[in-house]
């Protein structure tokens, strides 16, 4: 068996305010790691604590996002969720790799050919898009036998194998941050979002720009 490689964390964003929002996130997480051999260990962020402020709570998942190797974010939906295009610049800022994932079949944006969202969230470096239509997967699925519940596992099924694919793509590709600028990056990253306690959040973000040098993916 051949080896898939270090493990890496990959945080798993997109809305989550529903039943059918989070659970199809944790099974989306569950089948990448089934899909890459235990190579991606989705970090969710429903399973952060939610008590506390909403201050609070944005801190918590930016930091686990600032920690991760890479992100998915869910660009579903007519309008993209507010809070996974925030998470998505703030990856990017950070030079994450990332994939951006959407499966629901409806166009919109202002790109003719291009993605079917905002020009404003393409053509970012270390990233990949995949574009999957989840009612046609799942039609073909239940017309081949497979009940609704059989037919849906399937499509996320289809959707992690594809996402495998593109986070091995981006992972692989060489950073654009250089090594100069890195720790001022990083540290403006501490910075910016107006963390609590400054000092500490100065610390991690160094602690973090280390351990991401020393994983080879800065």
């Amino acid at each position: 068996m051949l080896d898939p490689g270090p493990e890496r964390t990959i945080y798993l964003a997109g809305e989550l305010f529903s039943v059918k929002h989070l659970s199809g996130n944790a099974a989306l997480a569950d089948h990448l790691a089934a899909a890459s051999g235990g190579r991606f260990r989705g970090v969710l962020p429903q399973d952060l604590p939610q008590a506390g402020s909403a201050h609070a709570i944005r801190d918590q998942d930016l930091w686990a996002l600032l920690g991760c190797d890479g992100a998915v974010f869910n660009y579903d939906g007519l309008e993209l969720d507010s809070g996974t295009v925030v998470e998505y610049l703030f990856a990017k800022f950070a030079d994450i790799p990332a994939v951006l994932v959407r499966t629901d079949f409806r166009q919109g944006g202002d790109q003719k050919g291009g993605d079917p969202w905002n020009l404003m969230n393409s053509f970012y470096p270390r990233t990949a898009t995949v574009l999957l239509n989840s009612m046609q997967i799942y039609q073909e699925q239940l017309g081949g036998g497979l009940g609704p519940s059989g037919a849906a596992d399937a499509v996320i099924r289809r959707v992690a194998g594809e996402i495998c694919a593109a986070l091995e793509k981006v992972l692989a590709i060489p950073p654009v941050l250089a090594r100069g600028l890195g720790p001022g990056v990083y540290d403006w990253l501490a910075l910016m979002p107006g963390f609590a306690n400054l000092p500490a959040a100065r610390d991690e973000a160094t602690r973090l720009y280390r351990e991401k040098v020393a994983k080879g993916l800065l």
